[in-house]
């Protein structure tokens, strides 16, 4: 191994975003001098965010890449290394651990922070790319609100779906829920609590083939979309002013499964009330380890959490 290209670290934060920020932030003050890997998507989910009103400290509110760039600027105030690239693999068979790094550097670190995040899962139609954070969203606690009094759309059939529909419900004039099949796979309590809310209504059978929207110099938002029944092939224009995909998620823990114990769906299991992993040193923090909550606000907890825990796990190493 080329010592040139190799470097030691107290702590090795892998990913951006609120979890991965915040961890930097602690663990540079806990003089850990941090080196992070920001990922394929420096910030993470939130960069893709218009608005942000939920997270504490903004009281007029602010958007998901002007906060990222906050949470950046004072992790690096307090001297951490924050890099562009991804971290490509790793070995956490013993410590202290060794990480590659696209840019050719190895790391050898004595504690790890995964905080790689979560990816939703989309429907593929160029037309949600085009409108994403401008009408059309995977959250329906992050964005629900600004949909107050107004008809949305939700695509999917699970828990999730079931779920961001009766959430939005609550906001909304109208929710119409999307989905392929004639009958949801939700729990039969969520289904029971969709089909009798009044103001949800089903579209069974059905898939969504176009957002619709309009155009106004960098202002978009998103006015209608076409559905196409699956058995019938008939479709139909529903107008709308939200539109949010319920389908999933995907957490980024696959450079890790060698090592780290993860649920049936690739969640990383942590211990409860910790971020510890099943590898002593290893903490996971953020929505790579969370499917239940999923917010900016979680993930920050869960960042600070995990770097009290491997300060403390380096002070007893001494």
């Amino acid at each position: 191994m080329s010592t040139e290209n190799t470097e030691k670290t107290q702590c090795l934060i892998i990913g951006s975003g609120p979890a991965g920020y915040t961890a930097a932030i602690y663990a540079a003050r806990a003089d850990l001098k941090p080196i992070l890997y920001q990922g394929l998507q420096p910030g993470g989910q939130l960069t893709e965010t218009t608005e942000v009103e939920n997270f504490p400290g903004y009281p007029e509110g602010t958007n998901g890449p002007q906060m990222m760039e906050d949470l950046k600027a004072q992790a690096e105030r307090f001297e951490s290394d924050i890099r562009w690239g991804i971290i490509t693999e790793v070995d956490f068979s013993q410590r202290p651990f060794t990480a590659k790094a696209d840019d050719g550097k190895t790391i050898i670190a004595e504690t790890v922070i995964i905080a790689t995040g979560a990816t939703a899962r989309w429907l593929g139609m160029p037309s949600e790319a085009e409108y994403n954070g401008y009408g059309v969203s995977a959250c329906a606690t992050c964005d629900g609100y600004f949909y107050k009094g107004k008809d949305v759309v939700v695509v999917g059939g699970g828990d999730t779906a079931a779920e961001e529909a009766t959430y939005l419900a609550k906001l909304c004039k109208k929710v119409y829920l999307i989905h392929r099949r004639d009958e949801l796979r939700a729990s039969k309590a969520m289904q029971k609590r969709v089909l009798n809310t009044p103001n949800i209504e089903m579209v069974w059978d059905s898939v969504p083939k176009e957002i619709l929207g309009e155009t106004e110099g960098f202002a978009k938002k998103v006015t209608a979309v076409m559905v196409e029944n699956v058995k019938t092939g008939e479709k139909r224009k529903i107008d709308i002013d939200g539109f949010f995909v319920a389908i999933g998620h995907k957490p980024n823990s696959d450079i890790f499964k060698e090592y780290i114990d993860v649920n049936e769906v690739g969640y990383i299991k942590t211990v409860p009330g910790s971020t510890a992993t099943n590898v002593e040193g290893v903490y996971a923090a953020g929505d790579v380890q969370d499917h239940v909550f999923r917010q900016a606000v979680t993930a920050a907890g869960t960042g600070c959490m995990a770097a009290i825990e491997a300060e403390r796990f380096l002070g007893m190493q001494e």
